[in-house]
This record gives structure tokens, C-alpha cells and sequence, in this order.
């Protein structure tokens, strides 16, 4: 008998996750389109939102690396829906906040309940996607984040401008609760204990062989996913990431208010413009590593040198935002940084796989933890930057400035494809 045509659920898998990065993103950073109401009404510092958003990624902090071991040990098919039905109620209950330790509270709990958001994503992935479209796969996934800027800055905008700032929090909360019922009835932490998985997918996923030697012979633990030196540089060049991404969610539209005196919308409009582009870079990133993967057969080519190139590009566009002071300018300028920022970060998610499969959502646990202190510390530091000097300028040098240390990091100790004795790690 002819073997039949392979089924693509895999791809209905990646879809779902788009959609909840989505969510996920707009519910964690819509609060950035109401710094002046928040200000006006409770008369907040800058330096005092600042730790209203680093609340987020102090709880946050917390449960990513816990988030990815209880990934590992329960699957992501009842983790994953806990996580999103928990994570919308606290931003639901941000309408209902009405003090600074309110505010603060709220956001340090829903950083603790998204916090095994990543790790899922990384280990779903990792169990339905074979290693030459993982790459491909995480790009569409992680593409949900600037999308999230380009879908949610105009409609948090108009929520916030036409309704009020608590509506627009009650309005965002419930489309997680309603992917988690979704998501539990169609996905299978297995693919062969999907009733929609064909033979030929099936194979189509399993048939690597040096991915079945892999999950064979390698035998991955804490120690290793905590010292393999290819991890660590991942994990500080993820950090300088994650703070360009802290930066850029929470702080570029006081940067347009205040810098450009611009109105909520028109800056909920012109904000779409660096996002859009950052997730046209960021897929064409995923694309570009696996088919460098596919050619080359090596992770050094694929992900590592795509991450620092991509890495030092956007230092050289914050530097020159810096000092900029035309919006036409502004607007080119933090379109490329964002970019490049982003281009690599399917790269980020698949050295996890690529080094560590075996446990894949603790790894990326980990990274995402060194993401979450990037969170505490980026609001922080602009906060308290921006009262200092009264403008941006700072700010952008000091994210220009890390992100050079990650290139530096990954140029010399970011090697996934050599091989490490136990006694060497």
C-alpha cells in the first residue's frame, strides 16, 4: 500500500503558540499605556513606575527556572493552561487596583504565573518539530512578540483613550482563559498520542539521527545546563535581550509622550511602525538559522554567529538613537535596533534544544530567569536614568552598552557544537 501524505498538525501546534505569545505579551505590557493616566491619577514618579514594572519580572524571576522543571516533570498540556488562566486573572485584577503596593502586588504575581510561559513553549517545540524547522517553528512563535506591539499599541491606546485605563486591563484578561481550554483539548505532550499525528508526521518529527543518538546517550542535569559554557554565553547575550525588550515594551511610549509630544494614539499608530519590522526581522532570523543549519550541519554557524552579528547591528542603531531628535530619524533608527535586536531570538531558544533536548524547558528556564532579572533591572535603570537627566539619551547608551558585552560573550565562549567531558563542565 502507498504510504500516505504526512500530516501537518505540527504546524497547528505552532499556531496555538503564536496565539498565546500574543495574548501574553499584550497582557503583560499593555500597563506601559498607562503610565500618564497612573501618574496623574496616583501622582507616580518615573522612578516609581519603574518599580511598578519591575514588580513583573521579580515574580517572574521566580518561577521560570521552577516553571521549566515543572514543564519537564508534568508536561506542558496541563502546566501551559494553568499558567495562562492564572496569569489573565491578575491582569484582570490590575482594574481594580488603587495604590501603588496594589499595582506592585498585582505585577509581581502576574510574573510569577507566566513564568513557565517560555519553557513550554521550548519543550513543545522540542517534542514536535524535528531539528531543521525548530528554528523555523520558534519564529513563528516568538514573531507573537513584536506582533504584540503591533496588534496591541493601537487597540490599548484607544481602550485606554475612549474607555479608561481599568476597562482596558478587564477587556485584555479574558482571551488567555479561553486559549487554555483550547489548548488542553487539542495538543498531546507526545505527538504519537495525538489522534491527528499520521504515521508519516510521526517519523517526519523522530527521524534525526543524530538527534536519536542524542536522546540516547546524553544524559543532561542540572550541572550541565547550569555551567555548559555554549548555555552561559546564551544565557548573558538572552540578558542584554531581554533588557532591549524591557526597554522597548514598557518605556518607548513615554519616550514618544515625552520626547515627541505626541497623543496616546497617534503614538499607539507610529509605534506599530518598529514593531512590525522587528517581527519581519525576527522571522526572517528563524528562517535564515535552519536554513544555515540545513546547510552547514552546525549550531556555531546557525545560531551563534547569527546572534552576535544580529547583536552588535542593533548596538550601532541604539548609538546613533541616542542622538537623534527628529521623529523621522527616531523612528528609522529604533525600527533597525529592534530589528536586529530580535532577529536572533529563535537562535537563543535553539541552542537550548540543539544542546540540552533532553530538558529543553529547564534550560530554557533558566535563560528565560536571566531574561526576567534583565526585567528588573531595565525599568529600574531608565526609570531612575530618566529622572536623572530628563531624557532618553542615557538610557540608550547603557542599552547599547550591554548589548556589545553579549556580542563580545558569544564571540569567544559560544561554541554549542563542541563537546564537553563531565570533568571539563
Amino acid at each position: 500500500m502507498q504510504n500516505q501524505k504526512a500530516t501537518r498538525y505540527r504546524w497547528v501546534v505552532s499556531i496555538l503558540i503564536f496565539f498565546i505569545t500574543l495574548v501574553n505579551f499584550i497582557d503583560r505590557s499593555a500597563i506601559s499605556f498607562v503610565i500618564d493616566p497612573l501618574k496623574h491619577e496616583f501622582h507616580f514618579t518615573d522612578t516609581q513606575f519603574g518599580m511598578i514594572l519591575s514588580a513583573f519580572a521579580t515574580g517572574y524571576v521566580l518561577l521560570t527556572a521552577l516553571g521549566g522543571w515543572l514543564v519537564d516533570m508534568y508536561g506542558a498540556r496541563m502546566i501551559w493552561p494553568v499558567a495562562a488562566i492564572l496569569w489573565s486573572l491578575c491582569v484582570g485584577l490590575l482594574g481594580f487596583a488603587s495604590s501603588f503596593w496594589g499595582f506592585i502586588g498585582l505585577r509581581f504575581l502576574l510574573g510569577v504565573t507566566e513564568g513557565p510561559h517560555f519553557p513550554a513553549m521550548s519543550r513543545s517545540i522540542s517534542d514536535w518539530l524535528p531539528a531543521r524547522e525548530r528554528a523555523t517553528a520558534l519564529s513563528l512563535g516568538l514573531v507573537a512578540i513584536p506582533l504584540s506591539a503591533v496588534l496591541g499599541a493601537p487597540m490599548t491606546s484607544y481602550l485606554v483613550a475612549d474607555f479608561g485605563w481599568r476597562t482596558m486591563f478587564f477587556s485584555v484578561s479574558a482571551v488567555g482563559i479561553i486559549w487554555a481550554f483550547v489548548w488542553y483539548i487539542l495538543f498531546r505532550d507526545k505527538p504519537e498520542n495525538s489522534p491527528h499525528v499520521n504515521k508519516e508526521e510521526l517519523e517526519l518529527i523522530t527521524n534525526s539521527p543524530k538527534e536519536k543518538l542524542e536522546i540516547e546517550s546524553s544524559s543532561v542535569d542540572w550541572r550541565f545546563i547550569l555551567t555548559h559554557p555554549a548555555l552561559v554565553a546564551n544565557n548573558i547575550a538572552y540578558f542584554a535581550f531581554g533588557y532591549m525588550l524591557f526597554f522597548a515594551t514598557l518605556w518607548l511610549p513615554g519616550y514618544f509622550l515625552s520626547q515627541h509630544n505626541l497623543n496616546l494614539k497617534s503614538v499607539g499608530w507610529y509605534l506599530t511602525i518598529p514593531w512590525l519590522v522587528a517581527a519581519i526581522f525576527l522571522k526572517a532570523g528563524g528562517i535564515l538559522s535552519d536554513w544555515l543549519y540545513h546547510k552547514t550541519g552546525s549550531s556555531r554557524i546557525a545560531r551563534a554567529h547569527l546572534i552576535w552579528v544580529s547583536q552588535l547591528l542593533a548596538a550601532i542603531c541604539f548609538v546613533f538613537l541616542s542622538y537623534t531628535h527628529s521623529l523621522g530619524l527616531s523612528l528609522f533608527f529604533l525600527s533597525l535596533g529592534l530589528g536586529f535586536g530580535f532577529m536572533p531570538q529563535p537562535a537563543f531558544f535553539s541552542i537550548n534544544i540543539d544542546v540540552a533536548k533532553e530538558r529543553a524547558a529547564s534550560s530554557q528556564g533558566i535563560t528565560s530567569s536571566c531574561l526576567s532579572l534583565a526585567g528588573i533591572v531595565a525599568p529600574l535603570m531608565t526609570g531612575w536614568l530618566i529622572d536623572l537627566t530628563g531624557n532618553y539619551q542615557g538610557a540608550f547608551l547603557l542599552l547599547a552598552g550591554l548589548t556589545v558585552i553579549a556580542v563580545l560573550t558569544v564571540i569567544v565562549f559560544h561554541h554549542p557544537d563542541k563537546e564537553y567531558s563531565r570533568a571539563q563542565i
